[in-house]
């Protein structure tokens, strides 16, 4: 079952010096922390408060050629995690074919951000992290702990 998340915020995990992509269920209270690198931070925080770019970047690149070729992308769904490592699919259409492509959760939602599609996560996947040990960690989070990556 798919469970519709929305992007909380980018946190800065000193531990690990990584950032942390925060999804949050739409209606609900589940969380989904996925640690992601500095420029794929970057990408989300500048769709998340969006900043146009005098040249396209990455991901705007790839808006771009959805948008030329006629796809609209019509969600992002984070399907699995293995190892400790989380795999997403963009979902498209062209009106005609229903296409699916395989990317890292960050730069999916980086895509989606941009091309206002809807994210979502297997419940499966939440299944998995309610085990794990941050859970305790992002129930201590503070507001002063999003801060501006850039």
């Amino acid at each position: 079952m798919l469970i519709q998340m929305k992007v909380e915020g980018l946190l800065f995990d000193p531990r690990s010096g990584m950032y942390i992509l925060l999804l949050q269920q739409v209606d609900g209270n589940g969380t989904l922390p996925i640690w992601i690198g500095k420029p794929e931070a970057d990408a989300i925080a500048l769709a998340l408060g969006k900043v146009i770019t005098p040249r396209p970047l990455t991901h705007d690149l790839i808006r771009n050629v959805f948008e030329g070729l006629n796809v609209k992308v019509t969600k992002v769904v984070i399907t699995e995690i293995i190892d400790n490592t989380y795999y997403a699919l963009i979902h498209g259409t062209d009106g005609k074919k229903e296409i699916k492509i395989d990317s890292r959760p960050s730069d999916a939602v980086a895509v989606a951000l941009r091309m206002q599609a809807p994210l979502f996560v297997e419940d499966s996947v939440l299944d998995v992290r309610k085990a794990d040990e941050l859970e305790e960690w992002l129930k201590n989070l503070k507001p002063e702990d999003f801060g501006n990556i850039m």
